[in-house]
């Protein structure tokens, strides 16, 4: 039958048998270069029906045998899979028979070759090392029968990373070919989530196979544009050479935006998020080759590691300023749904980033290239744009050409154009043709892309468009491996990476709606070489339901540092901020100055703070009141009463340490004439350092107050009072407080906000601006010190 079959096809296609960089870089693509084995060809495609194979990995495949038919070598093609025989095969050929020719071919021949290719392909059972020992010794069989001679054997893994090194052991132990026959193995992304476990997958799959024999596929390697930077560089070197440096590039834009969710790959996504989902490889990959030297021989893939490594020595270290994240709102219930979570599951892992990177390479040293990528954005579009300084100041005619943006765009796919292209703004030059499979550009004027109508650019594209897969399909086939991620660039990489990821972990990213209602909530700005966003807004989406297991995590609220969790692990975490800054004041020498406010929210951490008083240093703490009600000190109302009994009587604390506001003095309350304001002044300012209290804790009422200063008592006309007297809009109206003066002199501040009741609160306080007058809370900003506010997830999430 076999003979039959293949005196029938007579398929002949011309593969490479040896690695296609060799110590001179030289392509040994056997198509071009001299005599090479011939022989049979045995794909294997491991996970053969799943959604890759379906989409892209069998068309890439059945593209090149059709490109390859005549031209020398037979093949035959195995579709693997964890499924029994008699349901993997149906679903395999109801795949291939889906699979259409590429353009040119006639119906006729069409209908011929693909009839051909069902005929050479199988579907087999792989899931045991039986299965894969069966295999073998099939293809051996199947050989011998025929009487021919093997050329190479090519495995594609298009299953989990966690499957590769068992499948490589497997393939080496059971499915290598005999000597003189090369094997390749393509592994797709995600090689590792971080360095050390990029390390131990290369380390476990090296035991297996050589690195000539592994093909780490990136996909955006095989997109026509980003396979033509380096040409495109390189043709046009005497433009580009004056001009491709930090005295005259601006900025590097390199951006891969998604209008869809994440939906249907949530097991993989949320385990990975954003940047290791697409920024670590794809767009990391497009920056090294706009960033690298451009090597002397473009199919050199030595050359090339060798350049993408000094890229990689020469960034500076992310941190976790370097990075802005988002997450869109509807993600955390199809993570619920989708993965099974209960209601209480919050997700942290960020649907967006923006990522500015620095160099220290003399050529690029200034320049930002900025990395930004995310989901549920407003448009689906891939490009990388740089964008040149323009020194010229057009004071009439701002239409000038010489006013004008210059940029140069690689515009990878969809958006505006639609379609593949590389853009030159003609105020530039006009660049040669990347080579002779592009043609330039002369429809659609009338539209702008980047601020220049298209008529502006020399533009140039693909006179045919093809898919990434089978492009790189196509350099498998031929033994190229430029296109391919060396294990040194990739841990180098990783290594890049890691720092950041590491820092993002417990960080809340910003929710977004999702288009057409993000607005500029994404918007970003560069401050040094940090990043920022542009707009205050809540910083994260709080699960509704209380987990025992849910941690304190850190975020952004006001420009400010933020502390969220559930209202006991907020409190713990309050109290223990408390006293590690009480025993740093105390280990450095000094007394430690604590301003408490009144009210319920205190009262959880002033029992937390006595029932784990012992390791407190209480013997050289002072305890102050930021604010005091005009009533006895007897009394349920007053301050002072409520700190002494939750606090103060169960703690070890010296009598003379404790700082009542003098609101009774000569048996009144609260007259200015008493002096009582002016003597807490004094107190301060003699026992306390400059006048600077180490910790002061405030909350904040549903009108925007802080200890008791109110919507407008117009307290800035006291100059630097430290205490004044406050009048309240409710009983008793009559009040003592520290002024915005003593408060933002401390060393730290504190703001509490508890109880969902306030959630209202929270989110106008996030959006708008500093207006003390109508709101005293966003007059709370210390000069010299550091505000911290810490808010429980109802007040987040009010329900």
């Amino acid at each position: 039958m076999w003979k039959a079959m293949w005196g029938l096809l007579l398929l002949l296609v011309l593969l490479a048998c040896g690695v296609s960089c060799d110590e001179g870089g030289q392509d040994q693509d056997e198509e071009q270069k001299g005599p090479s084995r011939r022989g049979h060809i045995t794909i294997v495609v491991v996970g053969a029906t799943g959604d890759l194979a379906k989409k892209y990995l069998w068309q890439g495949f059945f593209h090149q045998y059709v490109s390859r038919v005549g031209k020398g070598h037979s093949f035959s093609f195995y579709g693997g899979g964890l499924s029994p025989d008699d349901q993997g095969t149906p679903r395999l050929f109801e795949i291939l028979k889906s699979q259409t020719c590429p353009a040119g071919v006639s119906e006729e021949r069409c209908a011929l070759v693909k009839e051909q290719f069902l005929r050479l392909s199988q579907y087999r059972q792989l899931r045991s090392a039986e299965d894969y020992q069966a295999l073998g010794q099939h293809i051996e069989t199947q050989l011998r029968q025929e009487g021919m001679v093997e050329a190479g054997r090519l495995f594609y893994l298009s299953v989990p990373p966690t499957a590769y090194a068992d499948i490589a052991e497997r393939v080496n132990r059971s499915c290598r070919p005999p000597r003189g026959a090369w094997l390749r193995v393509v592994l797709e992304k995600p090689f590792g989530h971080d360095l050390s476990s990029a390390q131990e997958l290369g380390t476990r799959l090296a035991k297996s196979l050589k690195e000539e024999e592994m093909y780490r596929i990136d996909h955006y390697l095989g997109k026509q544009v980003v396979s033509q930077i380096l040409p495109f560089r390189k043709e046009n070197s005497k433009f580009l050479q004056p001009i491709w440096n930090k005295h005259h590039i601006d900025r590097v834009d390199i951006v891969l935006k998604e209008t869809l969710d994440a939906k249907g790959r949530l097991s993989f996504y949320d385990q990975y998020g954003v940047i290791r989902d697409v920024i670590q490889n794809h767009l990391t990959e497009v920056m090294t080759l706009l960033t690298m030297s451009v090597p002397k021989n473009l199919t050199d893939c030595n050359e090339i590691n060798r350049n993408k490594l000094r890229v990689f020595s020469s960034l500076h270290r992310l941190e976790k300023g370097s990075a802005v994240i988002g997450q869109y709102q509807a993600y955390n219930s199809e993570v619920q749904l989708e993965l099974n979570k209960t209601k209480d599951h919050f997700s942290l892992t960020p649907t967006f980033a923006g990522i500015a990177i620095h160099t220290t390479m003399p050529q690029y040293e200034g320049v930002p290239m900025f990395l930004v990528s995310g989901k549920r954005l407003d448009e689906r579009v891939g490009y990388a744009r740089v964008t040149f300084k323009n020194n010229v100041f057009c004071v009439e005619d701002q239409s000038s050409v010489t006013c004008k943006p210059k940029q140069i765009i690689f515009y990878i796919g969809h958006g505006l154009l639609q379609y593949p292209a590389i853009l030159v703004s003609k105020n530039l030059f006009k660049p040669a043709l990347v080579n002779s499979g592009w043609k330039e550009v002369t429809e659609n004027q009338d539209k702008l892309l980047f601020g220049l109508p298209l008529s502006e650019y020399y533009i140039q594209t693909p006179m045919v468009q093809r898919e990434a897969y089978t492009e790189l399909i196509s350099q498998v086939f031929r033994g190229r491996r430029d296109h391919f991620l060396s294990s040194d660039s990739l841990l180098a990489s990783w290594k890049f990476w890691t720092p950041l990821l590491k820092s993002q972990e417990h960080t809340f990213p910003r929710p977004y709606p999702g288009s057409p209602s993000n607005a500029n909530l994404l918007d970003f700005q560069l401050q040094g070489r940090e990043v920022r966003f542009t707009t205050e807004a809540l910083v994260n989406v709080i699960p509704q339901e209380r987990t025992e297991s849910f941690q304190v995590m850190h975020g952004k609220y006001r420009g400010a540092d933020m502390v969220s969790a559930w209202p006991e692990e907020l409190v713990e975490r309050l109290a223990h901020d408390i006293e590690e800054a009480a025993e740093e004041a105390v280990l450095g020498g000094a007394p430690f100055h604590m301003a408490l406010s009144g009210g319920s929210s205190p009262l959880a951490l002033f029992k937390r703070l006595a029932q784990h008083h012992h390791t407190f240093p209480w013997w050289n703490t002072h305890v102050w009141l930021a604010d005091e009600r005009c009533v006895p000190p007897t009394e349920d109302e007053s301050n002072f009463r409520t700190v002494h009994d939750h606090l103060l009587r169960h703690v070890r604390l010296p009598y003379f340490n404790i700082h009542p506001m003098p609101v009774e003095l000569n048996q009144r309350l609260c007259v200015e004439e008493d002096g009582g304001a002016g003597a807490y002044e004094r107190d301060i300012a003699r026992l306390v350092n400059a006048s600077s209290l180490s910790y002061v804790l405030l909350g904040v009422g549903f009108d925007g107050h802080t200890a008791s200063l109110f919507p407008g008592n117009r307290l800035e006309a006291r100059g630097e009072r430290l205490v004044t007297l406050t009048e309240s809009p409710v009983k008793p109206h009559q009040r003592m407080s520290l002024t915005f003066g003593a408060i933002n002199r401390a060393q730290r501040v504190s703001v509490l906000v508890m109880g969902k009741g306030k959630h209202e609160l929270v989110t106008q306080l996030s959006r708008i601006k500093d207006t003390p007058d109508r709101w005293p809370i966003t007059k709370i900003q210390p000069a010299n010190g550091r505000l911290v506010w810490y808010i429980d997830y109802e007040a987040l999430l009010g329900q």
